[in-house]
């Protein structure tokens, strides 16, 4: 997370977010709830959606929220909502999702609205699932509030539940030799939370793929798989890549627009690409810093 140190919630706060969480926990579907999901090639998988939240450098509460919707398996954009927001809720370890999950659901709000041809059959997210302190990360949190199922895909492991970046976990990425090898993370309670993954040939580190909402581990990390150009899967790459690009033309904007500006903006919405993709903005291809 990008900016000062900030305060900690009143524990008020921390405590309403604990009874959010086990209540929408509640409403988790760990499981395949679509034909494509089952399907080894995934036949009838159309549209795949990425989101990210890319901070103002230097600064903790401005953000630009994205949300992406890739063709499949061709992976090219085919619609992108960019939003300069405030995040006014403080970061918290394992309670990311209120700081940043409301401007999100706002975002899928509007392609449902303006869009919704282009609504995507599943959302991922760089973040966890039910790979999480409390079993309900960010994917699960957003898969719930948009009823789509969800997949969380992080660069780096959470350490929970007796799971460690120790040596023996070192080891097992070492035996990942091809894309598409992957091993199971399982905790100290004997549960399965999720699967390390070697994303790509050429990958060193593997992401770790969980359940977030209506789709299964295995049908989460074939969709994973199927979705890497790259060690980031596309559709979380393209939400980082236009995010920050986003921000850089926000800043480098010489005036504030008018009130006539805003109003056409408004009026324009999100940003339809033509069939076929959208060129890449240019900018670093680095993905976003990792969610727990």
């Amino acid at each position: 997370m990008a900016g000062e140190a900030e305060a900690p919630p009143p524990e008020e706060t921390l405590s309403f977010w604990k009874r959010e969480q086990a209540r929408l926990k509640a409403l988790v579907v760990v499981g395949d709830t679509e034909a494509w999901q089952r399907d080894a090639a995934l036949s009838g998988l159309r549209r795949v959606g990425g989101v990210d939240v890319s901070f103002v450098k230097g600064d903790g509460v401005r953000a630009c929220a994205s949300l992406v919707v890739l063709s499949y398996p061709e992976l090219e954009v085919v619609y992108e909502d960019c939003c300069m927001v405030s995040l006014t809720a403080p970061y918290v370890s394992g309670f990311l999702a209120f700081r940043e999950v409301p401007f999100l659901v706002d975002a899928v709000r509007r392609l449902r609205e303006k869009e919704p041809r282009l609504v995507p059959q599943v959302l991922l997210v760089d973040g966890n699932g039910v790979l999480h302190h409390r079993g309900f990360g960010v994917a699960c949190h957003l898969g719930v509030l948009t009823d789509l199922p969800c997949v969380g895909v992080a660069k780096k492991l959470l350490q929970v539940d007796g799971l460690e970046n120790d040596a023996q976990h070192k080891e097992k990425i070492r035996l990942l030799q091809a894309g598409g090898d992957s091993f199971p993370l399982v905790g100290g309670s004997g549960t399965v939370l999720g699967m390390a993954l070697k994303s790509h040939d050429r990958s060193s580190r593997p992401l770790y793929v969980s359940v977030g909402h209506k789709i299964s581990l295995e049908a989460a990390v074939r969709l994973t798989r199927g979705c890497c150009r790259f060690r980031i899967p596309e559709p979380v790459r393209q939400a980082d890549i236009r995010s920050r690009d986003y921000i850089r033309r926000t800043l480098a904007a010489p005036e504030p627009p008018t009130p006539a500006q805003e109003r056409s903006q408004k009026a324009q919405g999100p940003k339809v690409c033509p069939k076929g993709g959208s060129k890449e903005p240019e900018g670093e291809d680095r993905p976003p810093e990792a969610h727990s």
